[in-house]
């Protein structure tokens, strides 16, 4: 028996990555009566007598898990974010930012397509990496061919299990292919009927990029807060974390009590309004979800 991290999950195959080498391996029947399926990004022990036949045995402990797309045990998302085509859209941006929070996985924005941009589209940009790195998020302003804007996000990959997130089109799959060209992912252009990317990755797969894993996976098909509740998203603002013990009421939820430290911080300049109006949105979509039985 011996330990590793399924890598990529196939037409019911699992491919098992230890000590440098892959070994295909079929799940247990007792985990389909158990209801546990292996995700992409599992530590498992399995067996295995040559590389084409081994089984997955158990399936360790995971620290987080999404659902859409199916993966498990990630260290941090990169959110990449067009400039332009599609148009930079912070309510989205700030939607993915909840997701990735809320799963308790450090993001990193990189928005992408810079070299796009007239001067003062530049300058806008530049404003709102400012802005969310107030927040503490780590902003990378990327550009086709920006030896720099690479060398940056490489050294965030290296040592960590990485996703990507990000609407289609914004370039996810051509940044990985600049990264490491290895990889000739496939990428397609923006179907400009739809206005929209097409879907070109199929299934999930950890890729071994700059000393880190990173899942090129088929985009977060589902943007509902389907498991958020409403007490968690406070805490998926971390501007607002930092002043909540200052408001007067303990589960203050920021919108109509009295004496709210983050109302104060919008008020005073020291939150931004436009991500706090998108935290009220949140809010109201999160109230207005339908009981689930």
């Amino acid at each position: 028996m011996a330990t590793g991290k399924i890598i990529k999950a196939l037409s019911g195959f699992y491919y098992v990555l230890h000590d440098g080498e892959v070994y295909q391996c079929r799940g247990r029947g007792n985990f389909r009566k158990k209801k546990v399926s292996p995700l992409v990004g599992d530590m498992v022990e399995f067996k295995a007598d040559n590389y084409e036949e081994g089984y997955i045995l158990s399936i360790h402990d995971r620290k987080n898990e999404f659902v859409r797309p199916p993966i498990a045990n990630v260290d941090q998302a990169l959110i990449v974010t067009s400039a332009i085509h599609p148009d930079f859209n912070s309510l989205l941006l700030d939607r993915f930012l909840v997701l990735v929070e809320a799963k308790r996985i450090e993001p990193f924005i990189v928005i992408s397509k810079m070299d796009q941009l007239d001067s003062a589209m530049v300058e806008e940009m530049e404003q709102y990496k400012a802005e969310y790195e107030k927040v503490g998020y780590p902003v990378i302003l990327s550009a086709v061919n920006d030896s720099h804007s690479m060398d940056e996000i490489q050294a965030h990959l290296a040592g960590r299990t990485t996703v990507i997130a990000g609407q289609s089109g914004v370039g996810k799959s051509s940044l990985l292919n600049s990264i490491d060209p290895r990889l000739s992912i496939d990428t397609d252009e923006i179907s400009e009927s739809l206005g929209r990317g097409k879907h070109t990755t199929r299934h999930v797969e950890l890729y071994d990029i700059s000393g880190g894993l990173v899942a090129d996976t088929p985009g977060f098909s589902s943007l509902e807060f389907g498991d958020l509740e409403l007490e968690q998203l406070p805490e998926c603002f971390p501007e607002f974390v930092e002043v909540q013990n200052d408001c007067k009421f303990r589960g203050c939820l920021h919108h109509k009590e009295p004496k709210c430290a983050v109302k104060a911080g919008v008020e005073n300049g020291v939150i931004s309004e436009h991500r706090y109006n998108h935290y009220l949105q949140f809010m109201q979509e999160i109230q207005n979800r339908k009981p689930r039985y």
